[in-house]
């Protein structure tokens, strides 16, 4: 047990400081800083509790017990929380992803100081964590009955996890193909949250199916697992720069990367914006002109396409320029003169070239020829002259 609970308590101490520092980072995505701290401060706490009931520290756990526990009810969400806002790139919580929070005010509530009059069997829950049932504790531990821990906390850690996944998986960001830039660290994230959320059902699985369990052998097996992972996120610092660390600079340029590619990995850090974040931003851009056409509007401007992706314009004119390589204007005037190219074969006859580059979004004659002189390095009648030739 001794080696058990050495493993265990590194794991904890590891535990406090990566939740620590993202607490305070002032680099990268705030929010998501706060949800993977709440998440692991979650756990440092259930270890914690653990290590005080196994090294017979019985006395001074409850108040700990108490304290931790709204994190507790709030760990479930800020699992999904975290995963859908790093898939979508938003950087506040939305009015009604607020509401995911009802079960850690419903925790508070529960351990309210008027609920002090009430006995709790201080003991029984220690040996119910001793036996590693801490996601079902049978003793009523505050104000409401017995059943808002046994019940109530495991149907929270059920229904997230399964939403999660859901949500992850009706997503593209696991797919290979789609290049995501965060794809690494958020299968690691997923697979890594899953196990030890699914861990706290084996104690009881085993029981009732009345399998041998061996508490000292699930305790060492868990605690060197997390010690193995501690150990492999320090050794793999570049895996996890700008998600689990957030306060270093690291030298991102590989060997095959070009010279600028580390400038704007830079910018991206001024911007508080992760690359894959940018990805995501250039492709949701890229789909809404192509979906949508709304560059066929001559008065379409970069806040209206801010506007219909809800995010900030200056991200917008960001992805643009490093991302995409153009501003705005010449970005939309190449969609323009492209749906031009389409167009004229089939509208030559019975218009002017000047009323189809109207239809397709150009507001003056002159903008439309700079653009297409831009675009193919001739003007349009020398070009389609070439390809009547070709």
């Amino acid at each position: 047990m001794t080696l058990s609970l050495f493993f265990t308590s590194i794991s904890c101490f590891f535990l406090l400081v990566l939740s620590l520092h993202l607490f305070f980072a002032k680099r990268g995505i705030r929010l998501l800083n706060y949800l993977l701290a709440l998440l692991l401060f979650s756990s440092f706490g259930q270890v914690l509790i653990s290590l005080l009931v196994h090294s017979d520290q019985k006395a001074t756990y409850p108040v700990l017990y108490q304290l931790f526990t709204p994190l507790w009810y709030i760990a479930p969400a800020c699992f999904y929380l975290y995963t859908i806002i790093f898939i979508r790139g938003n950087q506040q919580l939305r009015k009604f992803q607020w509401l995911h929070f009802i079960p850690a005010i419903l925790a508070i509530i529960h351990l309210s100081p008027w609920n002090l009059a009430l006995p709790i069997n201080w003991t029984l829950i220690a040996t119910q964590i001793e036996e590693n049932k801490q996601l079902f504790i049978t003793e009523r531990t505050g104000l409401f009955s017995a059943a808002f821990s046994s019940l109530f906390r495991p149907v929270l850690v059920v229904v997230y996890l399964s939403y999660t996944w859901y949500t992850v998986l009706k997503s593209n960001i696991l797919d290979k193909k789609a290049g995501h830039a965060g794809r690494n660290w958020l299968l690691f994230f997923l697979k890594t949250g899953t196990f030890f959320q699914l861990a706290g059902f084996l104690p009881l699985l085993f029981q009732t199916m009345k399998l041998p369990y061996s508490n000292t052998l699930f305790i060492s097996a868990v605690g060197t697992i997390l010690l193995i992972l501690m150990i492999f996120v320090l050794h793999q610092p570049r895996l996890f720069y700008g998600y689990l660390f957030v306060s270093v600079n690291l030298d991102m340029e590989q060997k095959e990367v070009k010279p600028e590619i580390p400038a704007m990995m830079n910018t991206i850090k001024k911007i508080s914006l992760l690359p894959h974040q940018l990805d995501n931003y250039s492709n949701a851009m890229k789909e809404v002109m192509e979906t949508k056409k709304p560059y066929l509007l001559e008065d379409f401007q970069i806040v209206d396409l801010a506007g219909a992706l809800n995010i900030p314009v200056h991200h917008c004119s960001f992805v643009l320029n490093n991302l995409i390589g153009k501003n705005f204007r010449d970005w939309i005037n190449e969609y323009r003169i492209h749906s031009f190219l389409e167009q004229y074969p089939l509208k030559a006859q019975r218009m002017t070239i000047e009323s189809i580059a109207h239809e397709c979004g150009f507001k003056s004659v002159a903008t439309f020829y700079n653009a297409f002189k831009k675009e193919t390095g001739i003007m349009p009648t020398a070009y389609f002259s070439q390809q009547k030739v070709s």
